[in-house]
C-alpha cells in the first residue's frame, strides 16, 4: 500500500466524522510514530509531513555518517559508504534525511497501523461523545426510538447516538413505538471500555422540574424558584414553588387559566396529577400545604437531633375525621409525598378521638408494623376503626389476606373486652 492511498482509506472515517485539523493531524503522527518505534526501536530521528487536504504523506528518517564499520545504532546512524549511495559528495558527520516509505515496513505492519489508526478515530469520537453528554447530565433532551428491547428502549438522536431508556426510568404507562420521539433528562453518562453510555430518565424529579423550566416562562426566567420536588411516576407529585417578587402567584404563574399551563406537563407525564403548593420557611405551615388537599388542623414537629433514614424529625398532624383519608391518599400516596417534600415523618390523628378508642400503634407488639401500614393507609388508624369495617370491604381495599384481617379485629375486641 502506497502512503496516499493509506490516506485515502483515512478519508473513509474523517468523512463521517467531526474531527478537527489539528486534531486528525495528531492522530496520524501519534498511529504512524507507534508503527515506527516498533519497526526500528526509536521514532526520535524521524519528520512525518502530513497534508490530509491533498492525500500526502511524508516519513524523513535523519542519520549521522560515520565510517565504515563503525555505526552502533543503524537507526541513528549511517555508514559512509551507504550514505554515499544517496548523495556521493556526503562526509563523516554530517546529517543524512532519507524518505522512509511505506512499503518498507511491512505488509504485516501496515495493516496493523491501518488498524490502530480506525481504533484512535473511534476512541477520539467515544469521547468527544462523552464529554459533550458529561455537561448534558440534568438536561431535557429528546430523541427516536430506534428499537425496543423487554429492558430498555434504545433511542437515536439525530447524530446518530445512541441513548439507553431502561424499563426502571420509565413511567408505568409509557408505552412507544419505533420513530416515537422520546423526552427525558440525561440522567447519567458512563465510559463502559472505550464506549460511553448515555441514560436517559423520565422517572426522576429532576425531569418535572426542567419540564416546568421549559414550559413555564416565569421559573425559566428566575422568577418562579422551584424549592422541592417529590415525586411518584406517572401517579402524582408535589412541587413547592416560590417568588422573590411580591406581585407575582407563583402557584398561578405555573398552574395558568384552568390549569392551561401545567396540562402539556401533565400530559407528557402520562397524566401525572401534579399538586403546585407555595413554599415557606414555616415548617408547620409547609407541612400543612404538603398534605393537601387535606385541611389540617394543627402541627406538632419533634425534630430529631440528628437526621434518620433522611428525614428531620417526626411530625403529628392533627385533622378533622372527614379529612384524615385525604391526608393519607389512595394507597398512602399523598402522605408519601408529603414527608418526601418537607423532610419529615408524618403521623396522621383524627380531632376528638374518643377516649376509649386506641391508635393502632399502640398494638405494634402483637400486630406487624406492615399490617398496622395498609389499614392506615386508607385511612383507618384506630381500634374501632377497623373494628367497625367489614371484612370484604377491607379485603378488597387493602392488600391484607381475610385471615390477617379477622386475627387483627380478635386482637382488636380481646383489647376492649379486657
Amino acid at each position: 500500500m502506497e502512503n496516499i492511498a493509506l490516506i485515502e482509506s483515512f478519508s473513509e472515517f474523517k468523512d463521517n466524522k467531526s474531527i478537527d485539523r489539528v486534531t486528525l493531524m495528531s492522530i496520524l503522527e501519534e498511529v504512524f510514530r507507534a508503527a515506527l518505534k516498533r519497526r526500528f526501536g526509536s521514532d526520535e530521528n524521524f519528520d512525518i509531513i502530513i497534508n490530509p487536504d491533498k492525500g500526502d504523506l511524508e516519513i524523513w528518517r535523519n542519520r549521522v555518517v560515520v565510517a565504515d564499520g563503525m555505526s552502533e545504532d543503524d537507526n541513528e546512524e549511517i555508514e559512509l559508504a551507504e550514505a554515499r549511495k544517496i548523495e556521493p559528495d556526503f562526509e563523516i558527520g554530517e546529517d543524512v534525511s532519507e524518505e522512509v516509505k511505506l512499503v518498507d515496513l511491512g505488509r504485516r505492519a501496515i495493516l496493523a497501523l491501518r488498524q490502530n489508526l480506525i481504533s484512535k478515530i473511534h476512541e477520539h469520537d467515544s469521547t468527544n461523545i462523552f464529554k459533550q453528554f458529561k455537561d448534558l447530565e440534568g438536561d431535557i433532551y429528546s430523541a427516536e426510538v430506534h428499537h425496543i428491547r423487554h429492558n430498555a428502549v434504545i433511542l437515536l438522536d439525530d447524530e446518530g447516538n445512541e441513548i439507553v431508556l431502561p424499563k426502571s426510568e420509565q413511567i408505568r404507562s409509557d408505552f412507544f413505538r419505533k420513530g416515537d420521539t422520546v423526552r427525558g433528562v440525561i440522567k447519567s453518562v458512563e465510559l463502559r471500555g472505550n464506549k460511553p453510555t448515555i441514560i436517559l430518565s423520565r422517572t426522576a424529579p429532576k425531569f418535572l422540574v426542567k419540564l416546568f423550566e421549559q414550559e413555564i416562562p416565569e421559573v425559566f426566567d428566575g422568577l418562579i424558584t422551584i424549592e422541592g420536588v417529590a415525586r411518584i411516576p406517572g401517579d402524582k407529585a408535589k412541587i413547592a414553588v416560590d417568588s422573590y417578587d411580591d406581585r407575582i402567584d407563583p402557584v398561578g404563574a405555573c398552574v395558568g387559566v384552568k390549569g392551561s399551563r401545567i396540562h402539556s406537563i401533565v400530559r407528557e407525564l402520562g397524566n401525572e396529577n401534579i399538586d403546585v403548593i407555595n413554599y415557606t420557611k414555616n415548617e408547620q405551615l409547609y407541612i400543612s400545604r404538603a398534605l393537601s388537599p387535606a385541611k389540617v388542623v394543627s402541627v406538632d414537629i419533634k425534630k430529631y437531633e440528628e437526621e434518620k433514614g433522611g428525614k428531620k424529625g417526626r411530625v403529628n398532624v392533627l385533622l378533622k375525621p372527614e379529612e384524615v383519608s385525604k391526608a393519607i391518599g389512595r394507597s398512602g400516596v399523598n402522605i408519601r409525598l408529603a414527608s418526601e417534600l418537607t423532610g419529615y415523618e408524618i403521623d396522621v390523628q383524627r380531632e376528638g378521638l374518643e377516649e376509649e378508642d386506641v391508635e393502632l400503634t399502640e398494638f405494634s407488639d402483637e400486630i406487624e408494623a406492615w399490617v398496622i401500614d395498609e389499614f392506615k393507609k386508607i385511612g383507618l388508624d384506630t381500634a374501632k376503626s377497623v373494628i367497625e369495617k367489614d371484612v370484604s370491604m377491607l379485603v378488597q381495599r387493602t392488600d391484607l389476606e381475610e385471615e390477617t384481617i379477622l386475627d387483627v379485629q380478635r386482637i382488636l375486641r380481646e383489647e376492649f373486652e379486657a
